[in-house]
């Protein structure tokens, strides 16, 4: 047998099979991403390429050319993928492609930086298994490479079962080429529709060409190749940023506003993002299901769509690309591993965000009006003392998000942020009050405003089902504590006569005060004046450690038992309609009728503060009579 056709068998080093069946059976959850690391590897080839005719100029003087090729055979039911890049040895295809995990892009990167590289050598292949995930398609590859410099090639070819062959073979230029058998039932990716699909998808911002062949046998490139976010700012058009939007979060709207940044340092990455006009489709996704969010890349490389580990979900509003040259990935670079590296992205991607946003509501208000109404429910997430991911570095950005609140309240003349409110509360107001609801025309007729309305103090709406969380995570804002006008503890102090006049009618009342805790029993905590009403008979107010009728509503939609709250029952001393109970239940402690009154009053107190009652047709009954009666006596003759 000839040196020129002898064919080398080896086996997999280290039962390599056993690993490689896990590799490829366990690894990637996605069978499509065997392009993204093919066409990353192809890239990497180019780039060491490049690198190395910097200091040998020959390696590239008969053929300057730095692309990739992709093309199907239907008949062969065959991808190839081609590069004209650096190529490899016979040497170096047993070491690279016969140990799993041996990545020559490492070994490489490694050696070009203890020559004193600098760190725009962007080399992807970190992990050495990118390559096997062609069998996730296929069930054979080849691959036939010529090393740059060199004028033997080589075919290495392998089932991934017991090993490998190894012969020479001809190829008239340097480079290698990857032919995938493809498996009957991963046909689909003979389609061209789907293979440029996959190249938009994960290489389209790849440095280099990437051809792909048509059904006509001609090349044509499927990649932008240029990755708008690494170009500098003042290159970039307003027209650009835009249309790069609609191109990355496949909108058809223009984005409000976009920031565009690099971090340099310890982390050093690129960042583009937007804040959409429109709400996008998928905002509200569950867990679970897509979404698109910030995509992430790695050296120009998609990784991943949505990056819940760098972009918090309090900001899953926002679009655009995060590109780093050295986040953590697991090894089959679908998942980042958490680091101080992730976490420190994650805080300057929050911090880029919401500088951004303070802008538009410093210098556009009618702009961060339409923000506030399309994302500010999902802001105030932010605020959530339990931060439902689990990472307490969001409180980082607590006062700051408290900055970009706004809310509706009983002034009635729009939105008003924290500091406005704080800035026109009268002499003597301690406390920024707020009350929740499920709409602000609920909440302005509520009994609950009329002692602070009185006073002349401002009451902040608040009507998203996060409210009730996001004040408890807030608590204060310039030093003022948020006080709920519902709070049993409010106290709204009037002028002494007020309270004086409010004592004298209290004390009157202890008698029916009694007679309703026996009517009401266990449904409430206590019954007891108030000093909050002044218009109203009464209200149910929230005991200390109480859950609200907000949470409550929230809790029964995500179909959760809620335990049975109890609050306390505060009834208005200088109404008519509670003197008048008084006074029939002193002349007969024992009337049915004082009963039913109460049990109406109860239910229309549940019914202000937006709670259903238990026994909608008694109610109903119970107020039949009311009004029967009013009628009643209305139309009887006068004496």
């Amino acid at each position: 047998m000839t040196a020129e056709n002898r064919v080398e068998t080896h086996r997999f080093q280290a039962e390599v099979s056993q690993v490689l069946h896990l590799v490829i059976n366990s690894l990637y959850s996605h069978k499509e991403v065997f392009l993204r690391e093919l066409v990353s590897n192809a890239s990497d080839a180019l780039d060491k390429l490049k690198f190395r005719a910097l200091t040998d100029p020959d390696l590239t003087r008969d053929d300057n050319t730095f692309e990739i090729r992709i093309a199907t055979d239907k008949d062969a039911k065959t991808i190839t993928i081609e590069d004209t890049g650096v190529g490899m040895t016979h040497d170096e295809l047993v070491e690279n492609l016969g140990t799993i995990a041996h990545s020559g892009s490492r070994k490489f990167l490694e050696a070009a930086k203890a020559k004193g590289a600098s760190g725009d050598v962007n080399l992807i292949g970190q992990f050495g298994v990118g390559f096997y995930s062609a069998w996730l398609v296929a069930d054979r590859v080849t691959v036939t490479t010529r090393a740059a410099g060199h004028d033997d090639a080589w075919t290495w070819a392998s089932d991934a079962r017991d090993g490998f062959t190894l012969e020479p073979a001809t190829r008239d230029r340097r480079g290698t080429t990857i032919t995938l058998h493809v498996r009957d039932d991963q046909e689909e990716f003979l389609e061209l529709w789907r293979l440029r699909e996959l190249v938009t998808r994960y290489a389209d911002f790849v440095g280099h060409p990437i051809l792909v062949k048509t059904d006509g046998g001609e090349f044509e490139t499927a990649n932008k190749a240029s990755a708008l976010w690494r170009r500098p700012k003042s290159e970039i058009t307003k027209e650009q940023y835009e249309e790069f939007y609609r191109h990355a979060a496949r909108a058809y709207d223009d984005p409000t506003a976009w920031t565009h940044f690099r971090v340099e340092g310890n982390q050093e990455f690129v960042g583009l993002l937007f804040i959409p006009s429109a709400p996008p489709y998928d905002l509200d996704a569950q867990p679970g299901e897509s979404r698109r969010g910030v995509q992430l890349y790695v050296k120009r490389v998609f990784i991943m769509d949505n990056c819940e580990a760098i972009v918090p979900s309090w900001l899953r509003f926002v679009r655009g690309v995060l590109d780093s040259d050295d986040l953590p990935l697991n090894v089959s670079r679908e998942t980042l591993q958490d680091s101080s590296v992730v976490r420190a992205i994650r805080k300057q991607v929050a911090r880029k965000t919401l500088d951004l946003l303070d802008e538009i509501a410093r210098d556009r208000a009618d702009d961060y009006k339409t923000v506030w109404g399309h994302y500010g429910r999902i802001l105030k997430e932010g605020l959530v003392d339990d931060y439902r991911a689990g990472r307490a570095d969001d409180r980082d950005f607590k006062d700051r998000l408290a900055k970009l609140l706004r809310f509706e309240s009983s002034k009635g003349e729009g939105i008003v942020s924290l500091a406005e409110y704080v800035a026109r509360m009268p002499e003597g107001q301690e406390a920024i009050y707020y009350l929740i609801g499920d709409s602000v025309r609920t909440i302005s007729d509520s009994p609950h405003l009329e002692g602070v309305k009185k006073k002349g103090y401002e009451v902040l709406f608040l009507t998203d089902a996060v409210d009730t969380w996001a004040v408890e995570g807030l608590r204060e804002f310039q030093g003022k504590k948020l006080v709920s006008v519902a709070d049993a503890n409010l106290k709204v102090d009037g002028s002494d006569d007020e309270k004086k006049e409010r004592e004298e009618k209290a004390g009157l009342l202890r008698s029916l005060f009694d007679r309703t805790r026996a009517v009401l029993g266990s449904r409430v905590k206590d019954v007891r004046a108030s000093d909050r009403l002044t218009d109203s008979p009464a209200c149910l107010v929230l005991a200390p450690g109480s859950i609200t009728p907000a949470q409550e509503r929230v809790m029964r939609a995500l179909g959760r038992e809620v335990p049975a709250a109890q609050r306390i029952l505060e009834l208005n001393p200088t109404h008519p309609l509670v003197e008048g109970l008084r006074t029939v239940s002193e002349r007969d402690p024992a009337s049915p009728q004082v009963s039913e009154w109460i049990e109406v009053l109860y239910d229309q107190a549940l019914l202000t503060e937006g709670t259903p009652i238990d026994d909608p047709q008694r109610f109903a009954r119970r107020l039949t009579t009311l009004l029967q009666h009013a009628v009643t006596s209305a139309a009887s003759p006068t004496t």
